[in-house]
């Protein structure tokens, strides 16, 4: 990039000071994760780049409002509201943190995972209010177990491996078959939830995958079932798990992302066997700091009309 005169970069998503300053170093840097609109209208036409995520997205309106835009950039792996093909009519480059922070989220879908089979809040609870063992029912083992894969991108790959330690036998959900992989392919969540004992979530969001875990693919898991959700909410029918989890027609869950968040998932959160954390699978210091640097490494390639190292 020309150190004669920095793009400007439009950053529609809260960063830390740290984030910013490594920003400042490449670009000109208009942070405005509370105004968009207004900075948009004022400063639209000299936007060469914009920075944000998922769930914040990017719409064609705002595209269409920034005729000098070059390159839109998801920080983390989704991106499912960005306005993907008006960008691309506009010629717009396309870019996302795929891979960045896979482990840190493979990591937190393990943990997810463990402390729902072994009932780790829930023992951490009774501990502290004196509640000794003879008094509490003993919880599953997960070694040995049947875990299911819905996507099996990168994440869930990662999931794989991990599990594998735990010597679990692995299935996977993805659109297509992966070449290379020896866990067992199932054509349709629901074939895959019928054999397995664990379900984690691992696809992206967005239209394709709305409520792709609804209540038969949760009844085919079962009373002594699982599932680990580190997607997207939305992948979730919300209502139908606080039936299952009520009812007792699901073992328990693991949840990080809900629909509607930041709000806490109101059907959720008064029942005993769920564990719940707010979207944190994908952050840790490390990989928002990775994370910075892929994208800085994404602009310097587009500015240099050379191709990206994450398109979408």
């Amino acid at each position: 990039m020309s150190h004669t005169v920095k793009p400007r970069l439009l950053v529609l998503i809260p960063l830390t000071d740290a984030d910013r300053t490594e920003l400042a170093g490449h670009f000109d840097v208009l942070y405005v994760p509370q105004r968009r609109a207004q900075a948009i209208e004022q400063h639209g036409p000299t936007v060469r780049a914009v920075l944000t995520n998922g769930t914040t997205g990017l719409t064609a309106d705002e595209i269409d409002r920034m005729p000098a835009l070059e390159l839109a950039g998801a920080l983390g792996a989704g991106y499912e509201n960005l306005a993907l093909d008006h960008a691309r009519s506009r010629g717009i480059a396309l870019c996302n943190g795929a891979g960045v922070n896979a482990d840190c989220v493979a990591d937190h879908a393990m943990a997810l995972l463990l402390a729902a089979v072994r009932a780790v809040p829930q023992f951490d609870a009774a501990c502290r209010a004196g509640v000794w063992r003879d008094a509490l029912p003993m919880r599953p083992t997960l070694t040995g177990r049947r875990l299911g894969i819905v996507g099996y991108g990168q994440i869930g790959a990662k999931i794989a491996r991990r599990a594998a330690g735990f010597e679990m036998a692995i299935g996977y959900h993805n659109r297509t078959p992966r070449e290379g992989v020896s866990a067992r392919y199932f054509d349709t969540p629901l074939a895959l939830a019928q054999w397995s004992d664990c379900l984690v979530v691992a696809t992206p969001g967005g239209a394709q995958t709305q409520h792709l875990i609804d209540r038969a693919v949760l009844d085919a898991l079962g009373p002594e079932g699982f599932l680990v959700n580190v997607s997207r909410g939305s992948v979730v029918d919300t209502a139908a798990l606080a039936v299952a989890l009520a009812q007792g027609t699901l073992g328990g869950a693991g949840l990080d992302v809900y629909e509607g968040e930041p709000a806490p998932p109101q059907a959720l959160v008064a029942l005993e066997n769920i564990v719940l954390t707010p979207h944190v699978a994908g952050t840790s210091p490390d990989v928002r700091a990775a994370s910075i640097r892929h994208f800085i490494a994404n602009a310097t390639q587009c500015f240099a009309g050379a191709p990206l190292l994450t398109p979408l």
